[in-house]
Formats: C-alpha cells, structure tokens, sequence
C-alpha cells in the first residue's frame, strides 16, 4: 500500500505546467447527409472518447494535439487530426468495418474491431441499459453475447449472491475482466456447491455499477500471451465513462408478475446517477457514477411432501398448551401425554426401557398435526429462487492533463452488498431444531456481507517518440457470513439465533509498464509494444466466534475427543444434536490463513501490416510465479482482406491459468462428532497432511492450446454484415473439485481407512488437476442497419453453437486410483459439458420512429442435463424461447420513459420428474443445478431516464 501511495504521490507532482484542452464539436453522418447515430469517437492512444448522439452530434473535451478514430458499424474508419479545427463535419461512407474501436485483440490503437485477426464484441452498454429489461451487469451480458453464460443460483450458500459467470462454455476462472485495459481483481468467493463454475474462482462482474460503463469489449479468443494468466477462454473489457459534462439520472422499478406466484415478488428497485465534471483549467475531467439497487427474493419452490412432524411434536404440541416447559419434559411426562395420544402398554415401556414409547413417538403424524396446528404443507415451504440483495456501488473515472504530452489518471470504486437467502427447512421432527425455540421449525438465513474496493492510478503520455503508460491498480474483495434465524442445537435453549461465522478476502496488486510506437513507414504500418507487470496477491480466511463451528456437551463445555458419550447432547431419540450455526457452519480458528504470493511477468507484442490488406501479428509472454514457477506463452494470428468485402482471419496460440490462491488454500473442515470421537470432514488444502498421505500432488497451472479462424463479410445488401468465428481450445490439468474420498469398510479401502482414521478425518475433498478437456465451437454475429425518412431500423442475429467434453484419463494419484468416480464423478462430468446451453441465440430489432424506439429480442436456449449424483436422475432439459420487449418514449430533448417485459411470456424450464431424487419432495419443481435462463418467470418494468448536458 505504501508503494500505491508513492506512486499516486509521485504522478501528481510530475510537471512544472498543465496543458491546454479545448472543446471539439462535430456532427457525423453517412454520404446521404442522414446522421448516424453511435459512432464511436474515440482519443487515438487513450481510453477517453465518446459516442454521438441521436441527431448525430459529439463533444469532447480534449487536447489540440491528439488524432480521433471516428468509426462506425459498417463504415470505414477515419483518423483526425485535431489541430486548430474545433467544429467537424464528418462522413463516414459504407466500408469493410464492422465495429467500433477496440482496446482488447490488439495493442494498435488504431485498430477497429474487425479489423484484428480475432473476434472482439463491442456493446453499447450505455444504450443498451436504457432499453433493455435485465439490470444488473452480468444479466445484460447474458442476453446480448450468446457466448457469455450467467444465472442466479440458489440454495447454493454464497454462491447465491455472487452470479458465476463463463465465456464460451469454460469455466469462470477462464475468462479475464479488465477494466479500461487493467487487470481486475476476483472476487474472494470460491464455488464449491453444486452449481455451475463448481470449484472456481470468478470476478463479480455485479460489483461494477452500470452507470459507470460506456462500453464493453469481449474479445472471444484465448489471450494469455497478451494479457496473462485466466485470459484461455477470452477477455471482457469494461471501458468506463469519460465524458467530462453531463448529468444522467436514471430510475427503475419492476417485479416478477407470473403465474406461479399469487402475487407479485422479485421486486427490483434501481437508482442510477452519472455526472462529468471538467477538472481544473487544463482541460482535466472527473466523470462519477453510482447505483443503489434493491432486490427482492423470489420463490418457485413446491409444497413439500414429506415428514414433518412426529408423535414427539404433538406431545410438545400438548405441554406447551398446559403451560410446561418443553425443553424440560421428564420420561414420565412424556407417558402421561403419550397415554393421552393412545400410547396404553405402560407395562412394557417400564420392562424395555422405554424403547416402546420411542417407538410410538417417532411415528409419522404429520396430517393431523398440520389439521391440529392449523397449518398446510405450503407453510413448510423453503424459499428457492433468487436471493434477497441490497446494494450500493460507485465508481469514478478521472483524467488530467501533465505537461504537453502526459496525462495522469486514476479510476476505481466501492461496493457494498448485503444479501438474504434461506437454506434448506429444518423440520420440527429432526434432532438439527430444537424446538422449544422453534416450535414449527425454521428457516436459517444465510446474511452476506460483500465489500469490493479498487483503485487504479496512472500516468502515460509520450516521452522520446514512445507511448508511455506507468500504472498500479489495488483491488479487494471480502465476502463476511452472519447466519440468522437458526440455532446450534447442541446449546439446546442457550442456543443464539443468529453467529457471525466469519469469512475469506481476496486482494490484488498490479504494477504495469506498458510501452508502445507506430511506425507508418514500416512496410503499411508497424506497430511494436512491450510491457512488464509485477502482482501480489493475498487470500486470507477468518474464524467465525466460537458457537457458529463448535459442539457442547450437556456441561456447556466444547466436545472432545474423550468426551463420554453419556455427555453428548442428543434428541429424545438417541440422535446427536448437531453444533455449530445451522446451514452454514461457521469457519474455525483451524481454518484460518493468510496466504501470499507474487508473479513477474515480461511481454511483447508486435503487428505488422505487411500490406492494406495483409496483417500478422505476434506475441509472446513470460510470466513466473513464487509458488509455482515459470510460464512462456505465445500467439501468432493474422487477417488477409478479400477485395473489399470480406476478411479472413486466423490465431493460434498457447495459454496458461495459475491456480488461484482460493484453490490453493481455501479449507473448510467441519467436526463431526460419530460414536462419540470427532471426525474432520469437508476440505482440505494440498499441502495438508491428509493431502500428503493420499498421493494428491501439489496443484500446478492449468496450460491450453488455442485455434481460431473465421470472416468477417460486408453482404451485398447495404448495411448487412456478417461475423463468423470457429475455435478449438485444448485445456491439460484442468482444476476441479473432487467428491469427498471415505472408505466403504472393504478388505481393498483398508488402507484409504487407516490414513483417514490418522488424521482424524471421515471424508477429504481436494483442489486437483484431474482432467484434461477440449471446447469447440462457432460464433456468429449478423447485423443489419438501415434508415428510411423517420424510420431506423437496427436488427441483430447472434449465436454461439459450442462443445466442451472431458478428454483422456482421469489424472488420479496412485492410491486413490480405485476412486475415479470420487476424483471425478459423472455428476462433475455433467457440470462440465451439458448444465449450461451449449447453443444459444439472440434475434434482437430495435425500430426507431421519431420520438418512439421499441426494442424486440427472441432469445433461444439450448437443452442442458440436469445435475444429479444419481445417473438415472439426470434428466435432460428441452431448449426454451424467451421474449423480451421494451417501448422507450423521449419526451423533449432530456427525458425517456421505458416499460417493458424479461420474458413477456412466462416461459420456464421443464420441470424436474417427481421420481427424480432431487425433486427433494416437492421442495424443487425446477433443476436448482443446472440452469438455462433461472425460474423466476415474467419480469415487468418502467423506467425512467433524464440527461442534462452542460
């Protein structure tokens, strides 16, 4: 922190005068004098830009001595220089560009989208948030880029607050988020339940505020040798406002109104606000944006169908009206209410011990309990569905001028997120409730607490013919548990309701020197970059207090390993009463850490435009790890254009992901007490002892080989383009999360047995590079633009048709090599190749009509399986249409007015068959595994936009 602090120091203090920034203006249209509307206008050699208006019109403030790439959707670019010009009229006339500019698949500045040798998306996140239905960020990437892959889980701990998200069928910790060109921090959560992503580390793309974005840039190609490690499946890009005058406010509010829910829930309320300032009188700017968003739970879940009360309850039922105690009910007490319920051989219970009256109190009786009680099954239900989320969050971007030719920058922000969701119900029948304080059972509450902090600073420029960019970036994210609602039901009625169990953070330090130079004279342009990048990172995991991870005894003292077991709390029944919180067990002192490491990396980069229609480019990276070692990666890629038209384009190159510091070290042991001697159960790091004695080797990188080629093609009929982009990705010593290894009492597990039984353990779960796995696959991308008098018309066709099969051996240690269906499980296969559409598609229409725009989208989701540790019960899922619409009213020149729908149609997924084990009674009519678009069914909104320009 205090190297951050110098840097920060250090820029501001650079140079003796603040250059000049002036104001351009511009308007920019086609040859037939029509405007076009998002051009983009963006500062050759810097993130700033903008992009023009409804009538076609831009305004930068900027200074006199830089160049403008002026690009748009199916036009060809132009370079400007500024000079002494402060009003431009621009026309961009039909041409093989077919997108805006970029700043990831290539170093060049100057290159537009399309014009490098590998597929990079370019989303007007800005516009797109004014329309469309979904708010959150990774909900507007699912329904826009097929390739991208998120959806809310549930009853999946926190993994029901943090949305994984994926990049072409891989996994979340595959895909590299940059914000403005740099690297971003992951969120400190590791998923290890059984969803989607399971036993990966992703960035919680949530935590970002939309407000903030003006675009982002998905490059959907292997990038490791340019970026570093994670980039195998792609890059998204968050490249942030910079328009240095303007106020915007935003205001939205809607709810889930379906035909499963009496009445409507999933309530969402968001507050949005961006406003650019100039700073100082250099020209400078200061652009921040904040967003306040609530969000309600929304529950799908069935009547449950099983047992929820037994003839013990109704004896509490009985006691509890007579006005006694029912944690202090006596054996005779018991009889007496027994006898009342029919219970007449007091002869017997007196000769077995009352073994008979156990018997008979144990009865299922939950029918006329729930007549008794006045109560139905539908009061027992969980709530399965999105989780509750209140969050604030805020981010600024902010640029000033250095000198004549550097500028200092800095951007970052804050979020804080505190979510609700429930676990599974603990039935008033079960030894895990005690029901003198919960009398019909209850609900624990998983309460998250997420913090995430960045800050980026910088300085680039010029200096001897040289781009120059110097930066550090901070990053942290911490995920904190209190769990409420729920008991430690071996404290019986000293039991809390509610533990702080601790938690885990993640932070980041990156220290960048990128350097580049363009040279026009090299043949038809080279362009040369080189860059070194020091990171730290540091995982730490805190204890929760002592009651959220530990068993009593009936002395209140913590259980031991000699404990009698005439000292153990347990139930009328003879069953042990659980410790620790309910649902999620707090994290012990055993469990706590503070890890470190840092990575050194060099890289170069060179593009050369051999002629106006021939370009290679080529890169290469070193990247050495202090608990791993070393990595070289490469990429050589190249694009040829076919008259004026069309353009093939082609990459190879090799890719690495480092195990991230979660998988390295994150433990969550939890002590079970069987027998009276206490068991170690849950996760173990693989440098622990148990680790050692079962064989599983230390983990190391992940290393892929990428292949994409593809076209791009400007169609006969004006307007009409066409992307189409294959890839084939070979990942070796993929990391996954094992089943948990026991031995099952045979003469062969004999030995598994002894070395558990030696460290104490029941069952042990691993972090292990256990499959090797190739994805394969086709984007493609057509648009169609056209404008007629009043009328606009703007239509997208995109599709992603993708596979992703494990490969090869099961790469077991020689011990464990009897358990491959431990190591790696047909459940685990299924995660891997079928839980997520492998097929996905996006038919979206946008008709502008002077002050009206309506936005139409048909989206196609592939089948998927649904996740089951049963075989027989993975049930194959059918592809869904999902129809979203919104109708968007500009009332003047500053305000805009939206209603629409998310699924206007109610579609949900199949159901799950009632003899499929995971129906779980009742309790999910819906697959919560394995998702294509989630359950929540119809979502209605209005929105409100205003915009104030200075």
């Amino acid at each position: 922190m205090k190297r951050f602090l110098f840097l920060i120091v250090s820029i501001l203090v650079i140079g003796p005068a603040l250059a000049q920034e002036v104001e351009v203006r511009g308007l920019i249209s086609n040859p037939d004098g029509e405007p076009l509307i998002g051009a983009s206008i963006a500062v050759v050699g810097s993130t700033k830009g903008t992009i023009s208006d409804e009538n076609g019109h831009f305004k930068l403030i900027i200074s006199p001595d830089v160049r403008l790439m002026v690009s748009m959707i199916g036009h060809e670019s132009q370079v400007i220089e500024v000079g002494n010009v402060r009003e431009f009229t621009i026309v961009l006339v039909p041409g093989i560009d077919l997108n805006e500019v970029a700043i990831v698949g290539s170093r060049n500045s100057l290159r537009v989208a399309t014009e490098t040798p590998v597929p990079v998306d370019i989303l007007d996140v800005k516009a797109i948030a004014k329309q469309a239905p979904q708010i959150g960020l990774s909900e507007i990437l699912n329904y826009v880029v097929p390739s991208f892959s998120s959806n809310k889980q549930t009853i999946s701990d926190g993994t029901d607050h943090v949305d994984p998200a994926s990049l072409r069928g891989m996994g979340p910790d595959h895909v590299l988020v940059l914000v403005n060109g740099k690297r971003r921090h992951s969120s400190s959560l590791v998923n290890i339940n059984g969803t989607v992503g399971r036993g990966s580390v992703g960035t919680d793309l949530n935590a970002i505020p939309v407000s903030a974005i003006e675009r982002i840039e998905v490059l959907r190609d292997g990038a490791a040798a340019q970026y570093g490690s994670d980039a195998i499946a792609g890059v998204i890009n968050i490249v942030l406002k910079t328009i240095p005058r303007g106020l915007e406010v935003g205001y939205t509010t809607g709810a889930n109104y379906t035909a499963l829910a009496a009445d409507p829930d999933g309530q969402k309320n968001q507050l949005t606000a961006s406003l650019g300032l100039p700073l100082g009188k250099s020209g400078g700017s200061v652009h921040v944006s904040g967003d306040v968003h609530l969000r309600e739970a929304t529950d799908r879940t069935g009547d449950f169908e099983g047992q929820i009360f037994n003839r013990y309850n109704t004896v509490e039922r009985l006691a509890l009206a007579d006005g006694r105690d029912i944690g202090q009910l006596s054996d005779p007490d018991l009889l007496f209410y027994a006898q009342r319920l029919g219970f007449v051989d007091s002869t017997q219970v007196l000769d077995d011990g009352f073994t008979a009256l156990q018997s008979f109190l144990n009865d299922d009786v939950t029918d006329e309990e729930l007549i008794a009680r006045e109560l139905t099954r539908s009061d027992f239900n969980m709530r399965t569905g999105q989780s509750k989320m209140r969050e604030a969050k805020a981010m600024y971007m902010l640029q000033l001028p250095v000198g004549e030719k550097m500028e200092v920058y800095s951007f970052g922000g804050l979020s804080y997120r505190a979510g609700n969701s429930g676990g599974f119900y603990r039935l008033p029948y079960q030894s895990r409730t005690y029901t003198p304080l919960y009398i019909n059972g209850f609900i624990p509450e998983i309460n998250s607490h997420i913090i995430d902090q960045s800050l980026v600073a910088g300085l680039r420029g010029e200096l001897m013919g040289w781009k120059v960019d110097i930066s550090h970036a901070y990053g942290r994210n911490s995920f904190d548990y209190l769990i409420g609602n729920t008991n430690n039901a071996s404290m019986l009625s000293g039991t809390p309701i509610s533990f702080a169990a601790g938690g885990h953070a993640f932070s980041q330090n990156t220290t960048n020197l990128d350097v580049s130079q363009y040279w026009d004279k090299v043949l038809s342009g080279l362009h040369v970059a080189w860059g070194l990048e020091h990171r730290l990172e540091h995982f730490v995991i805190s204890a929760g207090e002592e009651a959220s991870y530990v068993s009593y005894d009936i002395n209140g003292d913590v259980l031991q390993a000699n404990t009698p077991d005439s000292l153990v709390v347990k139930d009328y029944f003879g069953n042990t009463r659980p410790g620790g919180a309910q649902v999620f067990p707090g994290f012990s002192p055993a469990n706590e850490l503070s890890r470190f490491r840092n990575s050194f990396a060099a890289y170069g980069d060179m593009e050369l435009d051999i002629s106006k229609r021939f370009l290679v480019n080529t890169a290469f990276r070193f990247e050495n790890y202090s608990d791993f070692g070393g990595s070289f990666t490469y990429k050589i890629a190249a694009r040829y254009l076919l008259g004026d038209k069309i353009m093939v384009r082609a990459a190879h190159s090799t890719g690495f992901r480092a195990p991230s510091l979660h998988q390295l070290y994150f433990n969550r042991v939890s002590t079970q007490f069987i027998g009276g001697i206490p068991y170690e159960i849950g996760t173990f790091t693989n440098d622990s002892k148990v680790a050692k004695l079962l064989g599983i080797p230390s983990l190391k990188q992940e290393r892929a080989l990428n292949y994409s080629g593809g076209l791009t093609w400007r169609m006969p009929i004006q307007g009409l383009t066409l992307t189409l982009d294959g890839y084939y990705v070979k990942l070796n010593d993929r990391v996954t999360y094992t089943g948990a290894f026991k031995s099952d009492g045979s003469e062969s597990d004999a030995e598994l047995a002894g070395i558990l039984k030696q460290v104490g353990a029941s069952s042990a779960t691993f972090f292990a590079n256990s499959i090797d796995a190739v994805t394969k696959g086709v984007d493609f991308v057509l648009n169609y633009h056209t404008k007629t008098g009043p009328w606009a018309f703007k239509t997208s066709l995109s599709g992603t048709f993708s596979s992703t099969k494990q490969v090869g051996l099961i790469h077991a240690s020689p011990l464990l090599s009897n358990k491959l269906s431990t190591y790696f499980s047909e459940y685990d296969r299924v995660f891997l190749e079928e839980a997520s559409p492998r097929t996905k598609m996006h038919l979206s229409c946008q008709i502008n009509y002077q002050k009206f725009s309506l936005l139409l989208r048909e989206s196609y989701f592939g089948k998927i399986t649904h996740a089951s540790h049963v075989v027989d019960d993975q049930q194959v899922l059918s592809p869904k249409f999902l129809t979203d619409a919104s109708l968007t009213y500009q009332m003047g020149n500053a305000l805009w007015i939206s209603v629409g729908a998310d699924n206007l149609f109610d579609t949900y997924p199949d159901l799950i068959n009632q003899a499929n084990a995971d129906y779980s009674s009742g309790r999910f009519p819906y697959s919560r595994r394995s998702t294509q678009f989630g359950f929540a069914g119809r979502f209605l909104f209005v929105r409100i936009n205003w915009a104030l320009s200075q």
